[in-house]
């Protein structure tokens, strides 16, 4: 299966977001899968249609903020045809307003038509690796 994990924080190449998403996608793919790792602010214009299960990573603007870097969104509009896709969302541990940064992602994600399985805390590398080995993206229909 092809799958996408997308981080974003408040500038390119966040060491912090990288590393998560690093560990996130290397626990996915230890059951299989194919997966692919992108920042959101490089890769602005990238086409994800083909992908079929869709990860974001994200943080908060600020410490106290409830909100999330807008660039995921502007990269959502410009990436195909994401309505429909199954995903899953995660943030950063690093804000005050957990629960609403969180709820503001998924909010984003669901405001594109995507269809929003798991979403979480990452508090460290080693969490992300666990949730991403036993993160279920199996669709149910057989090749």
């Amino acid at each position: 299966m092809k799958i996408c994990v997308l981080y974003c924080g408040n500038k390119a190449n966040d060491p912090k977001l990288k590393a998560l998403a690093s560990k996130m996608a290397e626990g996915i793919s230890s059951n299989g899968h194919d997966v692919d790792v992108f920042d959101i602010n490089l890769e602005m214009g990238k086409i994800i249609s083909f992908y079929e299960y869709v990860v974001v990573i994200s943080c908060a603007i600020s410490y106290f903020s409830k909100n999330v870097p807008s660039n995921v969104e502007t990269f959502l509009r410009s990436a195909g045809t994401v309505s429909g896709k199954r995903c899953s969302c995660y943030i950063s541990k690093s804000c005050l307003r957990k629960s609403r940064v969180l709820q503001t992602l998924m909010q984003v994600l669901e405001s594109e038509g995507m269809y929003l399985k798991v979403s979480d805390v990452l508090p460290n590398a080693n969490y992300a690796y666990a949730v991403g080995k036993r993160l279920h993206v199996e669709t149910g229909i057989k090749e």
